[in-house]
């Protein structure tokens, strides 16, 4: 009897290890299938993303370079799952050293996925070098095209110190050096220095737009004095292919591509950095009260700021207050 209470003993024992262990494995199971199917809907990583579908990359507010989406473009070209890739744009532009990054970036992207590029709003000086890194661009009949061009600005603080009375010096080892000054008026050496940069920079600016929209001098040359344009002037003046929305825009994926139809169009974020200035966490503040559109133009100006403080050429259009 004694022998039997044990066996018995034993086996509850036994029993209740084996619902431990089958209730550990059903819940990892279900953790499991949960972040695929995160990542799946939330395109956070190519090696998850199972699902055939079409990646949508947005490229909005001031563009810098930015090393997350850099990676983000590398995952979403390592991704069996993407068939095809949206970029979505609504940008004035930004630097040129972010502009070209981003262009590079999506050209050797182009190499393995088939790329079209939605102009939803403006994509103007930088953000039109992002579009013409595709294949094929589609904008809305008022989207605002263009602004081809290259700006170098920086304040001239000299008739203010003058009125207030502070003179600042400087040793330099050539006239040149530190050129412009916001301390003192700007050269006619200095100033024609900074113009053969800004001219060497619009050139390669014209080169890009010509190469890629197959435009001749004369067709480029109607487009390049720094004006912004309708999506429905665009056209005729091969800025742009097509008007129309994403729809549009995957359409074209489909038919001249072969991008197989009526796949979900996901959306690809990049991973987020680190970033503790004031704007950005004045926008992230805005963003989780729900006040996307103002979180945006907050993350806008901290990285506007940021680029300000570099220094740098800038391809932006921005209207003068």
């Amino acid at each position: 009897m004694a022998a039997d209470a044990e066996l018995l003993i034993d086996r509850r024992r036994l029993r209740r290890r084996l619902g431990l262990w089958r209730v550990l494995g059903i819940g990892g199971l279900i953790v499991a299938v949960g972040a695929v199917g995160y990542r799946v809907r939330a395109g956070g990583n190519g090696a998850f993303a199972v699902r055939p579908q079409i990646a949508r990359i947005s490229v909005s507010g001031f563009i810098a370079g930015s090393e997350a989406t850099a990676k983000l473009m590398k995952r979403v070209g390592e991704s069996d799952a993407v068939k095809g890739v949206v970029v979505s744009i609504n940008s004035p532009g930004g630097t040129t050293t972010g502009s070209e990054e981003i262009f590079r970036n999506l050209r050797a992207l182009a190499a393995k996925k088939p790329i079209v590029a939605f102009v939803d709003g403006t994509a103007a000086s930088g953000a039109y070098i992002t579009a013409i890194a595709a294949d094929h661009i589609v904008a809305r009949e008022t989207s605002l095209v263009g602004s081809i061009g290259v700006l170098f600005q920086y304040p001239d603080l000299s008739g203010l110190l003058d009125k207030v009375g502070v003179k600042v010096e400087s040793v330099k080892s050539s006239p040149l050096k530190a050129e412009p000054s916001g301390f003192t008026p700007t050269s006619p050496e200095a100033r024609a220095a900074l113009a053969a940069v800004v001219g060497d920079t619009y050139a390669w600016f014209k080169g890009l737009v010509a190469d890629r929209r197959g435009m001749d001098p004369q067709q480029l040359a109607a487009v390049s004095d720094g004006r912004v344009f309708s999506g429905r002037q665009s056209v005729p003046l091969k800025l742009v292919d097509e008007l129309g929305g994403e729809r549009q825009a995957v359409a074209w994926l489909e038919s001249a591509r072969g991008v197989p139809k009526d796949l979900p169009v996901t959306d690809w974020k990049p991973r987020s950095e680190s970033d503790f200035s004031l704007w950005s966490a004045a926008g992230t503040g805005a963003g989780l009260l729900g006040l996307e559109g103002f979180a945006g133009q907050l993350r806008a100006l901290s990285a506007e700021a940021q680029a300000g403080a570099q220094g740098g050429l800038l391809v932006l259009w921005r209207p003068e207050p």
